[in-house]
């Protein structure tokens, strides 16, 4: 009895179940009071039949309101993904629980799938290697790739367009997609907030067919990189053609002259000619620097693989610039602090970074005095945030020589392509400018570095840094 005062509670309390068995019994009132108006029952008889039809009403619709209740119950939890057990004793009831078990079956599978392939398309969303924004109808972003939050922040997601970029051309051309007063936009333009980089934006209107709160994209493709080397492949055409074009000039000039007046002066002739020997061979190295750098440039992706014995490098180079060591006086010495294995690189180019360095030092030495290589082992190459290096243990070659010292805008600028200091030019000294270039993209191609220091007391002294291994 307790149970079903329990029931009796529990569905009063959800359902108004008495109520609804109170509606359900009007009509057998209504009959029974007619029935005791006319007198074929008496008022108290007609009293407890309508008392029996209510207790009868309410065990007929005690079960069926009570698992329907269950299963009202068992649907909002279903809805909170609380699986809960049900137990139904009625076949209706019992078939619309199988349905809904059903149903939510293929929801879990929809939504698992679903799921699957929103992560699966945001992994891929964010291997995109350019920045990608979407934006709703009011220039809100709702959806951003790894590349754009690593530029623009972590926190772009619901901010407005416009607070990320202040430039007028783009912020218009932004508009013009969301007001559809354009299909598409593309521009590049300069964002101050961001180190001045120069960006080339692509805005494109999604089409009517697409789904969700996103009704345009922005593609942002960072071009400042880009715009600099063809700034500076122009630059070197223009100084290379400025450097041949000095030579040739003198070349010429004197051959015209060597043509009409002083066509049989043989003093003039002589003087001529090997000023003009001297201006070919100047060309003659130019080029050959030129088509050193051009050769690096394409072989940056060459495997680096040979075995390379510093110690035979520098003994080599050492006594290949034996005689011009001599004519200028100056005196070569080699010192190892200890013991130099052989590294991973490639055995001709390391060649030519010493040659050049050890031939820079040379030339820019005073007279009588000494030049120095250092050899030694370190832990590890010293290098700037960013720079790429090879981890690991490194063998650093200071060549030190005795000459002016450089200033520190010289320094920041020696191994620009075709830059020469200033007090060389005046010195006559000559030179192509493009010996430490050649140098530093060798190094560069090795994951190496190069470091310039310059005193009045030590001198000037270049390190160059080479792993031992290629990792």
């Amino acid at each position: 009895m307790k149970k079903y005062i329990k029931t009796l509670l529990d569905l009063e309390r959800d359902s108004q179940f008495s109520t609804r068995v109170i509606v359900l019994s009007l009509p057998s009132a209504v009959l029974f009071i007619a029935l005791a108006l006319f007198n074929f029952l008496s008022p108290w008889s007609a009293f407890l039949c309508y008392i029996i039809t209510i207790i009868f009403n309410m065990f007929s619709l005690l079960p069926i309101s009570y698992e329907l209740q269950s299963l009202r119950r068992y649907i909002y939890s279903l809805a909170k993904d609380e699986q809960k057990d049900i137990n139904l004793s009625e076949k209706d009831t019992k078939d619309i629980a199988e349905a809904i078990n059903s149903v939510h079956k293929l929801w879990i599978s929809k939504t698992d799938t679903l799921e699957a392939q929103t992560l699966s398309d945001a992994a891929v969303f964010d291997t995109l290697p350019d920045p990608i924004l979407m934006l709703d109808s009011k220039g809100n972003i709702t959806g951003s790739n790894l590349a754009a939050r690593q530029l623009l922040g972590d926190d772009i997601l619901s901010r407005n367009i416009d607070t990320l970029f202040t430039t007028n051309i783009f912020i218009s051309s932004v508009e013009k997609v969301l007001k559809n007063q354009s299909q598409s936009e593309s521009l590049v333009f300069q964002a101050p907030q961001y180190n001045n980089k120069r960006i080339y934006a692509h805005i494109i209107k999604l089409p009517v067919s697409s789904k969700g709160r996103s009704v345009a994209t922005i593609s942002l493709y960072d071009i400042s990189k880009a715009l600099s080397l063809e700034k500076m492949h122009s630059d070197f055409v223009a100084n290379a053609s400025h450097e041949l074009r000095t030579p040739l000039s003198v070349i010429s000039g004197f051959i015209e002259t060597l043509q009409s007046s002083a066509r049989d002066d043989e003093d003039a002739r002589d003087a001529f000619l090997a000023i003009m020997k001297e201006q070919a061979e100047y060309m003659s190295s130019l080029i050959e620097d030129l088509l050193s750098l051009s050769r690096l440039e394409m072989a940056q992706d060459k495997e680096l693989k040979d075995k390379v014995d510093l110690h035979e490098v520098i003994d080599d180079v050492t006594q290949a610039l034996k005689i011009k060591a001599f004519n200028n006086s100056i005196n070569i010495k080699v010192a190892e602090f200890n013991r130099i294995p052989k590294i991973v690189g490639d055995n001709q180019q390391i060649h030519q970074i010493m040659q050049n360095l050890l031939d820079n030092a040379i030339k820019y030495a005073q007279k009588n005095s000494e030049v120095t290589i250092e050899l030694r082992t370190v832990p590890q190459i010293p290098a700037k945030p960013g720079q790429n290096v090879v981890s690991g243990k490194a063998v650093s070659i200071a060549i030190n020589n005795k000459g002016q010292k450089i200033n520190k805008e010289d320094l920041v600028r020696l191994t620009e392509k075709f830059y020469r200091m200033q007090i060389h030019k005046d010195m006559k000294i000559k030179g192509t400018g493009l010996g430490l270039a050649i140098a530093k993209q060798i190094i560069m191609h090795h994951r190496g570095n190069l470091t310039v220091s310059s005193t009045s007391y030590k001198g000037n002294t270049f390190t160059v840094y080479l792993p031992i291994k290629q990792k």
